[in-house]
C-alpha cells in the first residue's frame, strides 16, 4: 500500500477490512430486515458518497478514485470503501457492488449487530443511571424543564455525582436517552480533544490538515501521511490523561509513519510517563464503552 494512502491506527495493524469470519449460516435462512446505511459523518478529501440499487436492497458507499489498476471493495467502521481507478466508469463500479452485494451486506450486518450487542449490552438509559464522563461518574437526571442539556458541576471538570440534567420524560425510551446523552458527550468531546490537540501541535510546532471525531468500533484513533486525525468520541468517558496519550500517539504519527522504537520515542518524547495510560487503555474495547 502507497504510503500516502496508508492510515495507521491504535492496536490495529494491517488495514481496516473486517477479516472476522462470519458464523456460520443456517440451512433456511430467515428473510432479514434491510441495514440502515448512512454517509459517515465526513468524507475523505475527494471522496463522495454514491447509492446503488442491488436485488436485496439500496447499498451506499464511499468513493475513493486512485492510481490503482482494478476496483478494490473494503469494510471498515465507516461502512462500505470502494476504491476505483480513474478510468472506471460509474456503471462498472456499480456493477462491482452488485456482484459482491450479498458479501457486502453480510460484512455490514455483522459490524452493525456487534456493535449494538457490545455498545448497549448492560446499559440502562434511565433516570439515574450513572455514565463515565472524563473519568468521574455523572448521573443522568431526567425531566429537567429547560434547555435539552444541563450541567450541575463544570462541564470540563465533572466530578463524581454531578448530574447531567436531559428535558426528557422520566419514562422516555431508552434509544431517546442514549441519543440525547451521545449528543451532549460527542460535543463535549469535540470541545476537549480540541483544546488538546492545539495545546500539544502548538507544543512541538506541527500542524494537521484537520481532525474530526469519529465512532470506530476498533479503534481509538488514526492518522493519515497528510495531516488528517480522527478522534474516538468515546475517549471522553476517560480520564484526561488517558485522552492526552490518544492525541500524542496521532500527532506522533506526522513525525513517524509507524510503530518503530523511533515512533515510540517521539510519543516518551512529547508525553513523559504515557505506558501508563496506554496500558490502561488497552483494557477497552471501543464498541463496548460506556461500561468501564
Amino acid at each position: 500500500m502507497p504510503l500516502e494512502n496508508r492510515q495507521l491506527s491504535l492496536f490495529e495493524s494491517g488495514d481496516h477490512v473486517c477479516i472476522t469470519p462470519l458464523p456460520p449460516e443456517p440451512r433456511q435462512q430467515p428473510r432479514l430486515r434491510p441495514l440502515s446505511i448512512t454517509p459517515p459523518p465526513s468524507l475523505p478529501p475527494l471522496a463522495r458518497w454514491r447509492e446503488v440499487d442491488t436485488d436485496t436492497q439500496t447499498i451506499g458507499f464511499v468513493l475513493r478514485r486512485s492510481r490503482r489498476k482494478s476496483i478494490g471493495l473494503a469494510i471498515n467502521d465507516d461502512g462500505l470503501i470502494v476504491t476505483a481507478p480513474n478510468w472506471v466508469t460509474l456503471g462498472q463500479i456499480d456493477d462491482a457492488v452488485r456482484e459482491k452485494s450479498q458479501w457486502v451486506l453480510k460484512k455490514l450486518r455483522w459490524m452493525q449487530e456487534r456493535r449494538e450487542q457490545l455498545a448497549l449490552a448492560d446499559t440502562d438509559w434511565s433516570d439515574g443511571t450513572s455514565i463515565p464522563y472524563l473519568g468521574k461518574r455523572i448521573l443522568l437526571g431526567l425531566g429537567h424543564s429547560g434547555t435539552a442539556h444541563a450541567f450541575t458541576g463544570q462541564e470540563l471538570a465533572p466530578q463524581d455525582n454531578d448530574q447531567l440534567l436531559l428535558a426528557l420524560p422520566r419514562d422516555a425510551e431508552h434509544q431517546r436517552v442514549r441519543d440525547s446523552v451521545h449528543s451532549w458527550l460527542q460535543a463535549r468531546a469535540i470541545e476537549w480533544f480540541g483544546r488538546r490537540l492545539e495545546h500539544f501541535l502548538n507544543a512541538n510546532n506541527l500542524t494537521i490538515n484537520r481532525w474530526r471525531l469519529s465512532s470506530a468500533a476498533t479503534r481509538w484513533g488514526s492518522c493519515t501521511s497528510d495531516g488528517n486525525i480522527m478522534l474516538n468520541w468515546r475517549l471522553i468517558h476517560f480520564t484526561p490523561d488517558i485522552i492526552d496519550y490518544v492525541v500524542v500517539h496521532e500527532i506522533a504519527h506526522l513525525r513517524q509513519m509507524n510503530h518503530s522504537k523511533e515512533f515510540w520515542k517521539e510519543v516518551g518524547r512529547m508525553l513523559p510517563g504515557f505506558e501508563s495510560a496506554r496500558n490502561a487503555l488497552r483494557q477497552h474495547d471501543p464498541a463496548s464503552l460506556p461500561l468501564i
